[in-house]
């Protein structure tokens, strides 16, 4: 170890003293970028706009939790149409009707039923 640790030393104080050349890698140029251009017809202009036009419903109908609601929606362009209902926590029906475009912005009517009569029996835990 003692011969590895003085060879290290020999070679640090001959290339301090100028008696040991070290050349560096050359220097590696990158090279020329390629452009590729484009067709003759091309207007510098892409047309990423396409017809929207879609429909979805959905609904839920849950006794164990109380949950009862959906809701439909389309759309064709810039007119989306739709309507929603759900059971509200007290027992109302609530319904709402909208539709969307361009002329006349967003509207919405909303219809509320009175709470539903449900008897609802107290539970009693006996342990």
């Amino acid at each position: 170890m003692f011969a590895k640790i003085l060879a290290l030393g020999a070679v640090v104080a001959a290339a301090q003293a100028g008696l040991l050349v070290v050349h560096a890698a050359p220097v590696v140029h990158a090279a020329p970028v390629a452009h590729v251009g484009y067709a003759d017809n091309y207007h510098g202009h892409e047309d990423y706009y396409s017809h929207p036009k879609y429909q979805y419903s959905y609904s839920v109908e849950d006794p164990h939790t109380g949950d009862h609601k959906s809701q439909h929606e389309s759309r064709d362009g810039d007119v989306v149409k739709g309507e929603y209902s759900l059971l509200q926590p007290d027992g109302s029906f609530r319904k709402v009707e909208y539709s969307a475009d361009d002329h006349n912005g967003f509207n919405a009517v909303v219809h509320n039923s009175g709470p539903s009569h449900h008897v609802y029996h107290s539970q009693h835990h006996h342990y």
